[in-house]
């Protein structure tokens, strides 16, 4: 089976930087994978589109040395099922607040007896391979969201789930569930939060990912040690370069 490089880097070590299309359209996605990142991320909770329109831009990601990642709409066996069999080698599910929540997740990323997968993979045995089976279950990536109060508290029965290969911190929300904007990741409460956070991985070994929304925001989850960072979505970085250019340009 194909290797998921993010469990290599992840064992060497290395920082992976992981690209966010939130735009439903297959050539932006290619674009964003050949940027050079080491995943991109389908946005299927915020972004705009379908499960059927993830499926165009994950076979454009995986013309790429990008690993195909997604992040699902909600903790759904049916749509992860769909996603995985789409061809993503991994899968971020959001609003995971408590251990059953995670159990739900990993139970729905897994063929049987580690999980309730139903096998009929379609494009996934395209990319991954035709032993996509025999390596499926210790290939793809689970990646449970905390970005809540309760789930931050829940933090170490989450982390306690089998199989599950560890968090990705979700910032703004996280931020706005403790009375906070959303851009206040640079608020002590917040900072304390995503160091809390990443310890509790390190400890046990898991693999800890975080969404930064500035450059700023990127340089200290880099230096707390993180796994994965995105350093913005794709509209983001698109508005940022187009309004940077115009500026430059009006002088």
């Amino acid at each position: 089976m194909r290797e998921n490089n993010l469990r290599t880097l992840f064992a060497q070590k290395k920082l992976a930087f992981n690209g966010w299309a939130s735009i439903g359209n297959s050539f932006l996605a290619e674009l964003v994978a050949d940027c050079g990142y080491d995943a991109v991320t389908v946005d299927l909770q915020h972004g705009l589109f379908s499960v059927e329109a993830a499926v165009p831009m994950l076979q454009a990601i995986s013309a790429t040395k990008a690993v195909p990642l997604v992040r699902c709409s909600e903790n759904s066996l049916g749509e992860i099922n769909k996603l995985l069999d789409a061809g993503a080698y991994g899968i971020i599910c959001p609003l995971i607040n408590t251990k059953e929540d995670a159990e739900k997740f990993v139970r729905a990323c897994h063929y049987s007896p580690r999980g309730g997968r139903s096998y009929g993979p379609a494009r996934g045995v395209l990319y991954g391979g035709k032993d996509y089976f025999e390596h499926a279950n210790r290939t793809i990536l689970t990646l449970a969201m905390i970005e809540t109060r309760q789930g931050l508290a829940a933090a170490e029965e989450i982390l306690s789930v089998p199989d599950l290969d560890g968090i990705f911190i979700g910032p703004s929300d996280l931020a706005i569930d403790m009375g906070l904007a959303p851009d206040a990741w640079n608020d002590d409460k917040v900072d304390q939060a995503f160091q809390h956070l990443i310890k509790l991985c390190q400890a046990r070994g898991k693999y800890v990912g975080i969404f930064c929304g500035s450059v700023e925001m990127a340089e200290r989850m880099k230096a707390y040690g993180v796994d994965m960072l995105v350093p913005g979505t794709d509209a983001q970085l698109l508005r940022a370069e187009t309004t940077r250019r115009l500026n430059i340009l009006r002088g």
